[in-house]
């Protein structure tokens, strides 16, 4: 501790001087490195944790799509079975494949939402579905059976404007 006067005001001041030495300055920055690693590893565990939840989300549809597909064997066996979920005058094992169809297209459209699909793979989804809407009935099918009101509204705006033949979108 230092007595200072200032000479102008003759006020007496009293400072204090800290030496701080080559170990202190090591410390400090030992303990700054230790708290800088914690918050790193907090951000990559919450980064982490984030990953988790979309691969439950992922695995989650994965499952229900599986149980589609085995709801749309069964309907590709026996037609007559739409009607329990879709009361048709006529019921067809082309309807029943279509709604297969719908379903695949589907689920990879939500894949590619959730970046599971790499882009390359998503390219040729989105060829395959654009060939079956343009060259198939499956569009047909699709304004046929107001089949967009059991999908998710953003799929409904992806068929409507990227699948459908003679929309403006369709192009590349």
């Amino acid at each position: 501790m230092c007595k200072y006067i200032n000479l102008r005001t003759g006020d007496y001041s009293i400072r204090i001087m800290v030496e701080i030495g080559i170990v202190e300055i090591i410390g400090m920055g030992g303990a700054l490195g230790i708290i800088g690693t914690m918050f790193i590893v907090l951000y990559f565990s919450r980064k982490q944790a984030q990953g988790f939840n979309l691969d439950i989300e992922t695995k989650v549809l994965n499952d229900l799509d599986e149980k589609v597909r085995k709801m749309a064997e069964i309907i590709i066996e026996k037609p007559s079975m739409q009607k329990v979920m879709y009361k048709l005058e006529k019921p067809s094992e082309e309807i029943a494949f279509a709604y297969y169809l719908f379903f695949i297209s589907s689920h990879a459209y939500a894949m590619h939402r959730r970046n599971v699909l790499k882009v390359d793979d998503w390219t040729r989804w989105l060829y395959w579905m654009r060939n079956c809407f343009r060259y198939g009935t499956l569009g047909e099918y699709w304004k046929q059976t107001q089949s967009e009101n059991w999908f998710d509204p953003s799929f409904k705006v992806f068929v409507n404007k990227e699948l459908i033949p003679g929309t403006e979108n369709n192009a590349g």
